[in-house]
């Protein structure tokens, strides 16, 4: 999976509206539709499309879009 694959999924999974607008360099918690629900979307997100558990603790050690990506293909 590539890093443009991972932010489909994850432009899916927040139900972002501006989809061009995310990239790597992305800061994930600056997206208008971060939330704390965004939290349990995208740990639930890991788990069914990468069979990976992410806790609240990794997402926050994470800044931008690649970090997360990092965290998803490693």
């Amino acid at each position: 999976m590539n890093i443009q694959d991972f932010i489909n999924k994850l432009v899916d999974a927040l139900e972002i509206e501006d989809a061009s607008a995310v990239t790597g360099e992305t800061v994930f918690r600056n997206l208008d539709e971060w939330s704390s629900l965004s939290v349990m979307l995208l740990i639930a997100m890991f788990d069914e499309e990468f069979e990976k558990e992410i806790t609240d603790k990794d997402i926050k050690a994470c800044t931008t879009v690649s970090d997360l990506y990092k965290f998803a293909v490693e």
